[in-house]
C-alpha cells in the first residue's frame, strides 16, 4: 500500500554479602556490586513518567498470580531458551525464576504462538530481558501461517489468540533474514503479530531491528500486520528507546509499525528511534523504499490512533514523519492525541503543514489534538 494488577519496577537489588561465603563483602566487593545495579538503574525507566492518562481495563496487565508454567529453578542458568520458546508454543501464563537479580535470556530460536493453544501472556517480573542476540526476531504470532495451525477460514480478521508481554525488556531482536511464515512476514525485529490482539504492559524495547530498506515493511520494534479489527492493539506504560543508544530502527516505523492496525497508547516513551529506509513509499525510481515514521508508521484504511500521556521525542525519519507517519488510503482514518508530547521529531523529507514532525492523511479534521504540545 502507498502512502489492576500491580506492576513490579524494573530494579536492582545490591547485596552486602559475598553469596559464594554468606560472609560481609569487602569495600571493593561492595562497590563492584552497586557498580552493577547502577548501570541497570541507568538504563531508561518504564514509559513515560509525567504520563496522566487513565488506562482502560482492556489495556491493562493481566493477573498472572497462577502461571501455567514457571521457568526456571531459582537459578539464571535454569532460565534458558529452550523453556520460554517451549512454554510459549504450549500456551497460557508463563513468569520466570531465575533468582533475585535480573536476568537476560538469549535466544537461540524465535519464540512462536501456536494459534490453537491457550493464549500467551508472558510476565517477567521485572527483571527478564529477552534478547535476539542481534541476529533473530524474539516472538512471533501470526494466525495466517499454516505451521502455527489454521483455526479460522478468515485468518487475517480473526480475534485470537491474544498474546500479551508485561513487566519485561525486550532487546536487539532483528526481523532481517528470518525464513519462516509467509511472504508478508517483515519487519517486528522484538514482536511480529498478524491476526489476533496483542496487549504491551510496563515494558521496555531496546535495541532492535528490522529490514533497513523497503516501502511498506516496519517496526524496529513492534509491527502489526491487520492484527484483530475488535480491538486495538494496547501500549501502556512502556518504553521505545528512552535515551541515546537505547533506540530501534527499521527502514520505516523505527519503534512501532501497523499495517492496517489499530494502536492505543498510554503514558509511554517513544524516543531516539530511527526509520532508515530512503526513497518513501511507493519508492522512487531507483530507490529501496522506505524512510517514513520515526516513531510510529501506519498504513490501511479505516485505522486508529489513540495516544494519550505519551512524549514521542527525539525521533527521526530520513523521509516523512518523524514522530509519526499515518495514512487513511481512503481518508477514513482516525487519530487523537491528548496530553502528549511530541517535539524534536526531524523529518528529513516531508511533513504535514502545521504538524511538525508529522505526516497525516486522514479523514476531515484530524488529528484531535487536546491539551498536547507538537512542537519542532
Amino acid at each position: 500500500m502507498s502512502h489492576s494488577a500491580q506492576t513490579p519496577r524494573f530494579r536492582s537489588s545490591v547485596v552486602h554479602l559475598l553469596p559464594s561465603t554468606g560472609k560481609p563483602a569487602s569495600r571493593l566487593a561492595v562497590g563492584a556490586l552497586m557498580l552493577a545495579g547502577t548501570a541497570w538503574a541507568a538504563t531508561p525507566g518504564t514509559g513515560n513518567p509525567d504520563g496522566t492518562c487513565g488506562v482502560p481495563v482492556n489495556a491493562r496487565a493481566v493477573d498472572t498470580s497462577h502461571p501455567t508454567t514457571v521457568i526456571g529453578n531459582g537459578t539464571p542458568a535454569s532460565c534458558t531458551s529452550r523453556a520460554f520458546v517451549d512454554a510459549v508454543a504450549k500456551g497460557g501464563i508463563i513468569k520466570f525464576s531465575c533468582g533475585p537479580n535480573p536476568v537476560t535470556i538469549t535466544l537461540t530460536e524465535t519464540a512462536k504462538v501456536r494459534n490453537d493453544k491457550p493464549n500467551v501472556v508472558i510476565d517477567g517480573g521485572g527483571k527478564v530481558t529477552l534478547s535476539g542476540g542481534g541476529v533473530r526476531r524474539i516472538l512471533y504470532q501470526n494466525t495466517c501461517d499454516p505451521a502455527q495451525v489454521w483455526t479460522s477460514p478468515h485468518c487475517d480478521t480473526q480475534d485470537t489468540p491474544r498474546t500479551t508481554v508485561q513487566n519485561i525488556t525486550f532487546t536487539r531482536g532483528n526481523s532481517a533474514g528470518q525464513d519462516y511464515g509467509q511472504s508478508e512476514v517483515y519487519g517486528g525485529g522484538a514482536i511480529f503479530v498478524r491476526g489476533g490482539r496483542l496487549k504491551i504492559v510496563n515494558a521496555r524495547f531496546f535495541k532492535n531491528t528490522c529490514e533497513g530498506t523497503g516501502p511498506d515493511l516496519g517496526g524496529g520494534a513492534v509491527r502489526a500486520f491487520v492484527a484483530s479489527p475488535v480491538v486495538p492493539i494496547y501500549i501502556t506504560k512502556s518504553t521505545f528507546g528512552g535515551g541515546s543508544g537505547y533506540g530501534n530502527s527499521c527502514s520505516n516505523g523505527g519503534a512501532i509499525s501497523g499495517l492496517g492496525s489499530n494502536f492505543a497508547i498510554y503514558n509511554s516513551l517513544i524516543t531516539d528511534n530511527t526509520a532508515v529506509g530512503w526513497g518513501a513509499n511507493p519508492q522512487r525510481p531507483g530507490t529501496p523504499g522506505g524512510g517514513s515514521g520515526g516513531g510510529i508508521y501506519q498504513d490501511g484504511n479505516t485505522i486508529r490512533l489513540t495516544m494519550c500521556g505519551t512524549k514521542v521525542q527525539r525521533n527521526h525519519a530520513n523521509e516523512g514523519g518523524g514522530a509519526s507517519f499515518f495514512v487513511s488510503n481512503n481518508l477514513t482514518g482516525t487519530m487523537t492525541i491528548n496530553k502528549s508530547v511530541l517535539s524534536g521529531n526531524p523529518s528529513d523529507g516531508f511533513e504535514s503543514d502545521g504538524l511538525p514532525g508529522m505526516f497525516v492523511l486522514a479523514a476531515p479534521g484530524q488529528p484531535v489534538v487536546t491539551d498536547s504540545q507538537i512542537l519542532r
